[in-house]
């Protein structure tokens, strides 16, 4: 409904004469191996500011066409990077690879309807199920960027194969989870280059609201053992080492170690929310507001086990 009103308003404002809202998010297709590509976003919260442009999209230019790592936060996003796409290429966007569930990774799939469209079958399951409560979520966050979005999940594909050719190009699938109950991470054997979605933020404080740590910790851990030239996280600087995931790894292992000591301890959730922060991390971008966000998430989550222990 949110949407709905949003669209109308823009469409009003446009017909009296006044300036529609610039929505302009500037994306610039960064060459980072032979046909690769990445859309590096702002090391941001969603807001009415950037308009979601807060991760980074990729795209592989094949003989075959052009594959397609994650279609953005929005309609317009998405139309903007379909058109840096063909400054670089004539080629046509063949496939797509939703990496998870999360808004900012799935919402420009409308402006590629003649593209296949995959995620893994545990992610179509979550979109079914949230994907419309995240549209009218961001549009509250974002408003006059999102007009014209909508949702459009129904024809996507579940993916199955851990391999694939693609052209020249040998892409390896890598079923992972933690972030979400289901996160795609993309090896292009090819080139080196490992796409890891949000499983690795680089000098950013991770998200956790679907987060299971145990489980991301474990895929960080795989992540680690991979052979790559280049990392490129879902937020963050791309990078040709190791260090977003350690970093990632730290982070996530001190999050959960000083909510879980805290509930344990009695202390009050503001309590923890106002707790000392490692000088490690205390430059990682969005510190203060995803810590919050992660305490509110997650000090329910402890409470409740540790009640169910003592019962």
């Amino acid at each position: 409904m949110i949407k709905i009103f949003t669209t109308i308003f823009l469409l009003i404002i446009g017909s009296t004469g006044f300036a529609i809202a610039d929505t302009d998010y500037q994306l610039h297709a960064e060459l980072i191996a032979k046909n690769t590509y990445v859309f590096i976003g702002k090391k941001e919260d969603f807001s009415m500011v950037n308009g979601g442009n807060i991760l980074n999209t990729a795209f592989i230019v094949t003989n075959e066409g052009v594959v397609l790592i994650d279609s953005g936060p929005s309609y317009q996003y998405a139309l903007q990077a379909k058109a840096a796409i063909n400054e670089i290429t004539d080629k046509p966007v063949i496939k797509i690879f939703i990496t998870h569930s999360h808004p900012d990774h799935f919402l420009g799939n409308q402006v590629f309807p003649d593209a296949s469209i995959y995620a893994l079958p545990t992610t179509i399951r979550e979109l079914k199920t949230n994907a419309e409560s995240f549209l009218d979520n961001v549009y509250r966050l974002a408003d006059y960027w999102m007009a014209g979005t909508e949702v459009s999940i129904n024809s996507i594909l579940p993916l199955n194969s851990t391999s694939e050719l693609i052209g020249e190009h040998s892409l390896r699938y890598l079923f992972l989870k933690g972030h979400t109950a289901a996160d795609l991470a993309i090896l292009d054997e090819t080139t080196g280059v490992l796409f890891t979605g949000d499983l690795v933020f680089h000098n950013r404080a991770a998200t956790t609201p679907h987060a299971n740590i145990e489980a991301w910790l474990l895929s960080l851990d795989k992540l680690e053992q991979i052979r790559f030239n280049l990392l490129v996280p879902g937020h963050g600087e791309v990078t040709g080492n190791i260090s977003p995931i350690k970093q990632t790894r730290e982070y996530l292992t001190w999050l959960d170690v000083t909510i879980k000591r805290s509930v344990m301890d009695g202390l009050s959730m503001n309590e923890v929310i106002n707790l000392p922060v490692p000088e490690q991390f205390q430059n990682l971008a969005v510190l203060k507001s995803e810590f919050m966000r992660s305490v509110i998430h997650r000090y329910p989550i402890y409470e409740k086990t540790l009640f169910e222990q003592i019962e």
